[in-house]
């Protein structure tokens, strides 16, 4: 059973079938969307993607909407508000990277105009060339966070099998994987 048909008898309002059915591998397009999905990434690594998605709102609410320009100026009051925060998960090294993270962004932003077309200049690679660039640009990547987090927002494949009732709105959304699949 994939997990499109697991997903797929889940109760309607599971927040796993709402992610898996409107957002999972679709195309992302704005750059405070894509950095909340990789802090979201970040933060799920040793925990359930479940857990991550019941505290995306407290996530939310506590980096200030993912603004980047807001979340790179946070200084020691901000780490500590947040390691203190019950409702997001209380690990330094995930604060930290956060942080660290909207600081690049923002370097990219500056470089290539957004964090969307650093990505789009990058695309299409392997995963192992994927890791590698994340590994060298960002803090707290590893394989496995830089596989859902592309794969998430429609860079690598394997989100949704072509039996999986959204795999064409996946398609529709734009979704970069399926652009060089056609090409």
């Amino acid at each position: 059973m994939s997990y499109c048909d697991k997903t797929r008898s889940l109760d309607k309002d599971h927040v796993d079938r709402i992610h898996h059915d409107t957002v999972h591998g679709f195309a992302v397009n704005d750059d405070e969307a894509l950095f909340e999905r990789l802090v979201l990434e970040i933060n799920q690594a040793g925990l359930s993607w479940t857990l991550i998605l019941r505290k995306q709102e407290n996530f939310r609410r506590a980096f200030d909407g993912f603004d980047i320009k807001k979340v790179a100026c946070y200084g020691p009051d901000d780490r500590s508000r947040l390691l203190n925060d019950p409702g997001i998960v209380r690990n330094r090294q995930k604060v930290d990277a956060a942080i660290y993270n909207a600081h690049v962004i923002l370097g990219l932003q500056m470089q290539m105009g957004s964090f969307k077309a650093w990505l789009d200049h990058h695309h299409p690679k392997a995963l192992r060339e994927w890791t590698m660039l994340f590994k060298s640009t960002f803090r707290f990547m590893g394989p496995e966070i830089v596989n859902e987090f592309l794969m998430g927002t429609g860079y690598l494949p394997g989100a949704h099998s072509e039996d999986c009732p959204v795999y064409n709105d996946v398609i529709r959304s734009g979704a970069p994987f399926f652009k060089t699949k056609t090409r």
